[in-house]
């Protein structure tokens, strides 16, 4: 198992940025896959950008070019890099760890941009 604790949110201006943090415990942080995901009131669930064990990364159409996921194995800790933030991107952002199907949530952390 593993749990995830998720810090960096809070209110930010239009084109402003933000730095959230997902950090690991419990387990082997670098035999899992990582994401980030967020959650905006009465949507589902979308994925934000993801990294694998082995650093390759997949982004959100909607962020590409704008946000930048990371992994510090040595620090157990994964990192998300939101600029140029917009209003549509006010949600709950949740950290999330896979390992041979099995998933793991952090309880999320809440990002508002102010237009």
């Amino acid at each position: 198992q593993v749990q995830l604790v998720e810090s960096g949110g809070g209110l930010v201006q239009a084109g402003g940025s933000l730095r959230l943090s997902c950090a690991a415990s419990g387990s082997v942080f670098r035999a899992y896959a990582m994401g980030w995901y967020r959650q905006a009131p009465g949507k589902q669930r979308e994925l934000v950008a993801t990294v694998t064990s082995g650093g390759r990364t997949n982004y959100a159409d909607s962020v590409k070019g704008r946000f930048t996921i990371s992994r510090d194995n040595t620090k157990n800790t994964m990192y998300l890099i939101m600029n140029s933030l917009k209003p549509e991107d006010t949600a709950v952002y949740y950290c999330n760890a896979e390992k041979g199907g099995w998933n793991y949530w952090g309880q999320g952390t809440q990002v508002t941009v102010s237009s």
